[in-house]
Protein backbone atom coordinates (compact mmCIF):
# COMPACT_ATOMS: atom_id res chain seq x y z
CA UNK A 1 0.00 0.00 0.00
CA UNK A 2 1.68 3.51 -0.91
CA UNK A 3 1.99 6.09 1.15
CA UNK A 4 -1.04 8.43 -0.96
CA UNK A 5 -3.14 5.18 -0.18
CA UNK A 6 -2.46 5.48 3.70
CA UNK A 7 -3.05 9.07 3.83
CA UNK A 8 -6.30 8.57 1.88
CA UNK A 9 -7.69 5.86 3.88
CA UNK A 10 -7.08 7.51 6.80
CA UNK A 11 -7.87 11.21 5.81
CA UNK A 12 -11.62 9.46 5.05
CA UNK A 13 -11.29 7.77 8.62
CA UNK A 14 -11.23 11.44 10.17
CA UNK A 15 -13.80 12.39 7.70
CA UNK A 16 -16.24 10.01 8.73
CA UNK A 17 -15.76 10.30 12.44
CA UNK A 18 -15.96 14.14 12.68
CA UNK A 19 -18.91 13.82 10.04
CA UNK A 20 -20.52 11.63 12.70
CA UNK A 21 -20.24 13.70 15.22
CA UNK A 22 -21.94 16.85 13.71
CA UNK A 23 -24.89 14.93 11.86
CA UNK A 24 -25.79 12.49 15.82
CA UNK A 25 -25.21 16.49 17.29
CA UNK A 26 -27.65 18.00 15.03
CA UNK A 27 -30.30 14.65 15.25
CA UNK A 28 -30.08 14.71 18.50
CA UNK A 29 -31.25 18.45 19.39
CA UNK A 30 -33.93 16.87 17.91
CA UNK A 31 -34.84 14.06 19.78
CA UNK A 32 -36.39 13.43 23.36
CA UNK A 33 -35.88 9.30 24.14
CA UNK A 34 -34.91 8.59 20.76
CA UNK A 35 -33.54 9.73 17.58
CA UNK A 36 -36.38 12.32 16.03
CA UNK A 37 -39.05 11.15 18.35
CA UNK A 38 -40.48 14.85 19.38
CA UNK A 39 -38.13 17.28 16.98
CA UNK A 40 -40.64 20.36 18.42
CA UNK A 41 -40.50 19.73 21.92
CA UNK A 42 -36.72 18.27 21.90
CA UNK A 43 -35.71 22.09 19.90
CA UNK A 44 -38.05 24.01 22.37
CA UNK A 45 -36.36 22.38 25.48
CA UNK A 46 -33.14 23.28 23.41
CA UNK A 47 -34.11 27.05 23.04
CA UNK A 48 -35.19 27.94 26.64
CA UNK A 49 -32.07 26.04 28.16
CA UNK A 50 -29.59 26.91 26.03
CA UNK A 51 -30.14 30.15 24.01
CA UNK A 52 -32.40 32.22 26.44
CA UNK A 53 -30.04 32.18 29.02
CA UNK A 54 -27.46 33.60 26.42
CA UNK A 55 -29.99 36.32 26.11
CA UNK A 56 -31.60 35.25 22.68
CA UNK A 57 -34.81 36.55 22.67
CA UNK A 58 -38.12 34.57 22.14
CA UNK A 59 -39.23 35.48 18.65
CA UNK A 60 -35.14 34.78 17.23
CA UNK A 61 -34.58 31.53 19.14
CA UNK A 62 -36.95 29.53 17.18
CA UNK A 63 -35.08 30.70 13.98
CA UNK A 64 -31.21 30.51 15.42
CA UNK A 65 -31.95 26.96 16.77
CA UNK A 66 -33.42 25.74 13.34
CA UNK A 67 -30.67 27.38 11.62
CA UNK A 68 -27.87 26.40 13.52
CA UNK A 69 -29.24 22.82 13.44
CA UNK A 70 -29.49 23.04 9.62
CA UNK A 71 -26.00 23.85 9.24
CA UNK A 72 -24.60 21.33 11.77
CA UNK A 73 -26.41 18.55 10.08
CA UNK A 74 -24.86 20.40 6.54
CA UNK A 75 -21.50 20.46 7.74
CA UNK A 76 -21.66 16.89 8.46
CA UNK A 77 -22.82 15.78 5.11
CA UNK A 78 -20.72 18.21 3.49
CA UNK A 79 -17.01 16.52 5.11
CA UNK A 80 -18.31 13.22 3.44
CA UNK A 81 -17.86 14.91 -0.01
CA UNK A 82 -15.02 16.51 -2.38
CA UNK A 83 -16.34 19.87 -3.55
CA UNK A 84 -14.52 22.69 -1.93
CA UNK A 85 -13.53 20.26 0.79
CA UNK A 86 -10.20 21.60 1.78
CA UNK A 87 -10.53 25.36 0.71
CA UNK A 88 -14.17 25.89 2.41
CA UNK A 89 -15.73 22.93 4.32
CA UNK A 90 -12.95 22.18 6.26
CA UNK A 91 -12.35 25.13 7.39
CA UNK A 92 -15.75 26.55 8.46
CA UNK A 93 -16.30 23.35 10.09
CA UNK A 94 -12.93 23.65 12.79
CA UNK A 95 -14.46 27.84 12.59
CA UNK A 96 -18.10 26.44 14.27
CA UNK A 97 -16.04 24.31 16.76
CA UNK A 98 -14.15 26.82 18.05
CA UNK A 99 -16.95 29.37 18.14
CA UNK A 100 -18.77 26.27 20.15
CA UNK A 101 -15.30 26.37 22.28
CA UNK A 102 -15.82 30.04 23.35
CA UNK A 103 -19.35 29.70 23.92
CA UNK A 104 -18.59 26.78 26.46
CA UNK A 105 -15.82 27.99 28.31
CA UNK A 106 -18.51 31.17 28.88
CA UNK A 107 -21.15 28.92 29.98
CA UNK A 108 -18.60 27.04 32.23
CA UNK A 109 -17.22 30.16 33.58
CA UNK A 110 -20.37 32.13 34.62
CA UNK A 111 -22.02 29.20 35.62
CA UNK A 112 -18.45 28.71 38.26
CA UNK A 113 -18.32 25.27 37.59
CA UNK A 114 -18.95 22.11 35.51
CA UNK A 115 -22.72 21.60 35.96
CA UNK A 116 -25.43 20.75 33.81
CA UNK A 117 -26.10 19.79 30.40
CA UNK A 118 -24.66 21.68 27.13
CA UNK A 119 -27.04 20.85 24.72
CA UNK A 120 -24.45 19.75 22.39
CA UNK A 121 -26.49 16.30 22.47
CA UNK A 122 -29.80 17.90 23.35
CA UNK A 123 -31.22 16.03 25.98
CA UNK A 124 -30.48 12.48 24.00
CA UNK A 125 -26.98 12.58 25.41
CA UNK A 126 -26.33 14.82 27.97
CA UNK A 127 -22.98 16.07 28.59
CA UNK A 128 -21.29 18.44 30.51
CA UNK A 129 -19.85 21.79 29.46
CA UNK A 130 -16.23 20.77 30.23
CA UNK A 131 -16.89 17.30 28.53
CA UNK A 132 -18.22 18.88 25.58
CA UNK A 133 -15.33 21.76 25.41
CA UNK A 134 -12.67 18.47 25.68
CA UNK A 135 -14.83 16.84 22.69
CA UNK A 136 -14.69 20.10 20.53
CA UNK A 137 -10.66 20.64 21.09
CA UNK A 138 -10.14 16.73 19.84
CA UNK A 139 -12.97 17.28 17.25
CA UNK A 140 -10.62 20.44 15.90
CA UNK A 141 -7.37 18.15 16.16
CA UNK A 142 -8.85 16.12 13.89
CA UNK A 143 -9.72 18.47 11.55
CA UNK A 144 -6.23 20.16 11.40
CA UNK A 145 -4.77 16.73 10.69
CA UNK A 146 -7.41 16.40 8.24
CA UNK A 147 -6.69 19.71 7.15
CA UNK A 148 -2.94 18.88 6.92
CA UNK A 149 -3.67 15.02 4.70
CA UNK A 150 -6.01 16.04 2.12
CA UNK A 151 -4.25 17.05 -1.53
CA UNK A 152 -3.12 21.07 -1.36
CA UNK A 153 -4.00 21.24 -5.10
CA UNK A 154 -8.12 20.38 -5.30
CA UNK A 155 -10.24 20.90 -8.14
CA UNK A 156 -12.64 23.82 -6.68
CA UNK A 157 -16.03 21.49 -7.69
CA UNK A 158 -19.81 22.56 -8.01
CA UNK A 159 -20.08 25.28 -5.24
CA UNK A 160 -24.08 24.96 -5.82
CA UNK A 161 -23.47 21.12 -4.24
CA UNK A 162 -22.73 23.02 -0.99
CA UNK A 163 -25.61 25.45 -1.10
CA UNK A 164 -28.13 23.16 -1.87
CA UNK A 165 -26.91 20.77 0.96
CA UNK A 166 -27.19 23.37 2.89
CA UNK A 167 -30.76 24.88 2.08
CA UNK A 168 -32.03 21.61 1.79
CA UNK A 169 -30.74 20.22 5.46
CA UNK A 170 -32.12 23.89 6.54
CA UNK A 171 -35.91 24.00 5.00
CA UNK A 172 -35.90 20.16 6.21
CA UNK A 173 -35.45 21.06 9.76
CA UNK A 174 -37.73 23.64 9.56
CA UNK A 175 -40.60 21.31 8.15
CA UNK A 176 -39.56 18.68 10.93
CA UNK A 177 -40.08 20.97 13.54
CA UNK A 178 -42.28 23.94 12.29
CA UNK A 179 -42.12 27.18 14.22
CA UNK A 180 -45.64 27.60 16.19
CA UNK A 181 -46.96 31.23 17.18
CA UNK A 182 -46.60 32.08 20.87
CA UNK A 183 -50.09 31.63 22.61
CA UNK A 184 -51.30 35.08 23.94
CA UNK A 185 -52.75 32.46 26.46
CA UNK A 186 -50.90 29.73 28.28
CA UNK A 187 -54.01 27.44 29.00
CA UNK A 188 -55.75 24.82 27.15
CA UNK A 189 -58.79 23.77 27.55
CA UNK A 190 -58.72 20.77 29.84
CA UNK A 191 -61.20 18.61 32.41
CA UNK A 192 -59.12 20.78 34.98
CA UNK A 193 -62.29 22.52 36.13
CA UNK A 194 -64.29 19.71 36.80
CA UNK A 195 -61.90 17.19 37.64
CA UNK A 196 -61.44 16.61 41.53
CA UNK A 197 -58.65 15.12 43.83
CA UNK A 198 -60.47 11.16 44.18
CA UNK A 199 -58.21 10.36 47.45
CA UNK A 200 -59.11 13.85 49.03
CA UNK A 201 -61.66 13.21 52.20
CA UNK A 202 -61.01 16.55 54.36
CA UNK A 203 -59.13 19.20 54.19
CA UNK A 204 -57.63 22.17 57.18
CA UNK A 205 -58.57 25.32 57.50
CA UNK A 206 -55.42 26.98 57.74
CA UNK A 207 -57.48 30.26 58.15
CA UNK A 208 -58.51 30.20 61.49
CA UNK A 209 -56.10 31.52 64.48
CA UNK A 210 -56.27 31.45 67.99
CA UNK A 211 -58.65 34.16 70.05
CA UNK A 212 -56.95 37.18 71.52
CA UNK A 213 -55.83 36.57 75.09
CA UNK A 214 -56.17 39.72 77.20
CA UNK A 215 -53.85 39.65 80.78
CA UNK A 216 -54.25 41.93 83.11
CA UNK A 217 -51.32 43.45 85.44
CA UNK A 218 -52.86 43.58 88.90
CA UNK A 219 -49.66 45.90 89.79
CA UNK A 220 -49.80 48.66 87.10
CA UNK A 221 -53.13 48.23 86.38
CA UNK A 222 -52.91 48.14 82.46
CA UNK A 223 -54.33 46.04 80.02
CA UNK A 224 -51.80 44.11 77.73
CA UNK A 225 -52.77 42.43 74.96
CA UNK A 226 -51.06 39.16 74.17
CA UNK A 227 -50.90 38.36 70.12
CA UNK A 228 -50.96 34.94 69.65
CA UNK A 229 -47.75 33.23 67.48
CA UNK A 230 -48.75 33.76 63.28
CA UNK A 231 -49.43 29.43 62.74
CA UNK A 232 -49.74 30.34 59.16
CA UNK A 233 -47.37 32.81 56.35
CA UNK A 234 -49.21 35.65 55.57
CA UNK A 235 -51.08 35.98 51.91
CA UNK A 236 -48.97 35.90 48.73
CA UNK A 237 -49.64 36.24 44.79
CA UNK A 238 -47.41 33.25 43.90
CA UNK A 239 -48.62 33.67 40.31
CA UNK A 240 -50.55 30.47 39.54
CA UNK A 241 -54.24 31.57 39.60
CA UNK A 242 -54.03 31.79 36.48
CA UNK A 243 -54.30 28.06 36.37
CA UNK A 244 -56.06 27.22 39.88
CA UNK A 245 -57.96 29.90 41.26
CA UNK A 246 -57.48 28.65 45.03
CA UNK A 247 -53.90 28.12 44.37
CA UNK A 248 -52.88 30.95 47.20
CA UNK A 249 -55.50 29.90 49.63
CA UNK A 250 -53.81 27.05 52.39
CA UNK A 251 -51.61 24.76 51.62
CA UNK A 252 -50.75 23.32 48.23
CA UNK A 253 -48.84 20.98 46.25
CA UNK A 254 -48.58 21.85 42.84
CA UNK A 255 -46.57 20.24 40.32
CA UNK A 256 -45.15 20.33 36.95
CA UNK A 257 -44.93 16.83 35.02
CA UNK A 258 -44.76 15.52 31.48
CA UNK A 259 -47.19 12.76 30.71
CA UNK A 260 -44.59 10.43 29.42
CA UNK A 261 -41.94 11.33 32.00
CA UNK A 262 -41.01 7.69 33.72
CA UNK A 263 -39.83 10.01 36.61
CA UNK A 264 -42.52 12.39 36.66
CA UNK A 265 -44.68 9.25 37.24
CA UNK A 266 -42.81 7.82 39.82
CA UNK A 267 -43.13 11.50 41.77
CA UNK A 268 -46.85 11.09 41.37
CA UNK A 269 -47.13 7.88 42.34
CA UNK A 270 -45.07 8.96 45.67
CA UNK A 271 -47.28 11.32 45.97
CA UNK A 272 -50.28 9.77 45.81
CA UNK A 273 -48.99 7.36 48.80
CA UNK A 274 -48.29 10.18 51.25
CA UNK A 275 -51.89 11.24 50.39
CA UNK A 276 -53.21 7.76 51.33
CA UNK A 277 -51.29 8.31 54.58
CA UNK A 278 -52.45 11.77 55.46
CA UNK A 279 -55.82 12.87 55.44
CA UNK A 280 -54.74 16.38 56.11
CA UNK A 281 -52.39 15.87 52.76
CA UNK A 282 -52.18 19.75 50.69
CA UNK A 283 -53.82 19.42 47.98
CA UNK A 284 -52.68 18.54 44.85
CA UNK A 285 -52.57 20.14 41.48
CA UNK A 286 -50.91 19.66 37.97
CA UNK A 287 -49.37 21.42 35.18
CA UNK A 288 -48.75 19.40 32.49
CA UNK A 289 -46.78 20.17 29.90
CA UNK A 290 -48.68 20.39 25.86
CA UNK A 291 -46.20 16.93 25.07
CA UNK A 292 -47.98 13.55 24.47
CA UNK A 293 -51.05 15.03 26.72
CA UNK A 294 -52.82 11.97 25.27
CA UNK A 295 -51.37 9.85 27.85
CA UNK A 296 -52.29 11.78 30.65
CA UNK A 297 -55.14 9.29 31.89
CA UNK A 298 -52.52 6.45 32.15
CA UNK A 299 -50.29 8.62 33.96
CA UNK A 300 -53.06 9.17 36.37
CA UNK A 301 -53.87 5.00 36.08
CA UNK A 302 -50.72 4.98 37.39
CA UNK A 303 -50.68 7.40 39.73
CA UNK A 304 -52.97 5.65 41.40
CA UNK A 305 -55.45 8.94 41.59
CA UNK A 306 -56.46 11.85 39.09
CA UNK A 307 -56.13 15.34 40.56
CA UNK A 308 -57.05 18.92 38.87
CA UNK A 309 -54.66 19.80 36.34
CA UNK A 310 -53.97 22.24 33.27
CA UNK A 311 -51.92 21.43 30.15
CA UNK A 312 -49.90 24.28 28.95
CA UNK A 313 -47.74 25.15 25.03
CA UNK A 314 -43.83 23.74 25.37
CA UNK A 315 -41.79 26.54 25.76
CA UNK A 316 -44.80 28.15 28.26
CA UNK A 317 -44.49 25.26 30.65
CA UNK A 318 -40.26 25.72 31.01
CA UNK A 319 -40.88 29.26 31.85
CA UNK A 320 -43.26 28.55 34.44
CA UNK A 321 -40.63 25.86 35.71
CA UNK A 322 -38.19 28.42 35.93
CA UNK A 323 -34.90 28.60 34.86
CA UNK A 324 -32.25 25.87 35.05
CA UNK A 325 -35.33 24.10 36.56
CA UNK A 326 -36.48 20.53 35.48
CA UNK A 327 -39.08 17.84 35.48
CA UNK A 328 -40.14 16.65 37.61
CA UNK A 329 -41.87 19.30 39.90
CA UNK A 330 -43.20 20.03 43.05
CA UNK A 331 -43.64 22.98 44.90
CA UNK A 332 -44.85 23.11 48.69
CA UNK A 333 -46.87 26.40 48.64
CA UNK A 334 -48.92 28.16 52.03
CA UNK A 335 -50.95 30.61 51.28
CA UNK A 336 -48.75 31.32 48.27
CA UNK A 337 -45.83 31.58 49.99
CA UNK A 338 -43.03 29.11 47.84
CA UNK A 339 -41.86 26.79 51.20
CA UNK A 340 -40.11 24.29 49.38
CA UNK A 341 -39.44 23.51 45.65
CA UNK A 342 -38.17 20.11 44.65
CA UNK A 343 -37.14 19.55 40.36
CA UNK A 344 -35.15 17.59 38.46
CA UNK A 345 -33.47 13.35 39.00
CA UNK A 346 -30.50 14.88 40.76
CA UNK A 347 -29.51 16.56 43.97
CA UNK A 348 -32.56 18.10 44.01
CA UNK A 349 -35.58 15.54 43.37
CA UNK A 350 -38.44 14.80 44.91
CA UNK A 351 -38.13 13.31 48.27
CA UNK A 352 -41.27 12.00 50.00
CA UNK A 353 -39.52 10.95 53.10
CA UNK A 354 -38.60 14.68 53.60
CA UNK A 355 -42.12 16.08 52.23
CA UNK A 356 -43.65 14.21 54.38
CA UNK A 357 -41.29 15.43 57.03
CA UNK A 358 -42.47 19.00 55.61
CA UNK A 359 -46.09 19.83 55.56
CA UNK A 360 -46.32 18.05 59.56
CA UNK A 361 -43.86 21.30 60.33
CA UNK A 362 -46.02 24.29 61.85
CA UNK A 363 -45.25 27.41 60.32
CA UNK A 364 -43.20 28.78 63.34
CA UNK A 365 -40.36 26.21 62.73
CA UNK A 366 -40.01 27.71 58.78
CA UNK A 367 -39.15 30.98 60.50
CA UNK A 368 -36.32 29.92 62.30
Amino acid sequence: MTTETKKSYLAWTLRIIVAALFIVSALAKLSKGHLLDSPYFAISTFEVKQLYPLGFSEGFAPYFSRTLIGIELALGLLLLQNNWLRKFIVPVTTLLLLVFIGHLSYVTFLSGGNTGNCGCFGELIPMTPIQAILKNIVAVGLLGYLYYLLPKKEKNGNFWILTTVLFATILGIYMLAPIQPPASNFTVSSPADTTTDTISTTQIDTTKTAPTVIAKDTLKKVETIVKPENNEPEKHKSGYTQYFANIDKGRKTLCFFVPGCDHCRQAAKELTELKKANKNFPEISIIFMNEEADLIPDFFKEAGAEYPYKIIEVIPFWKVLGNGKDTPGVKYLWNGNELKYYFGITENKFDPVDYQKLINKPYSDFKK
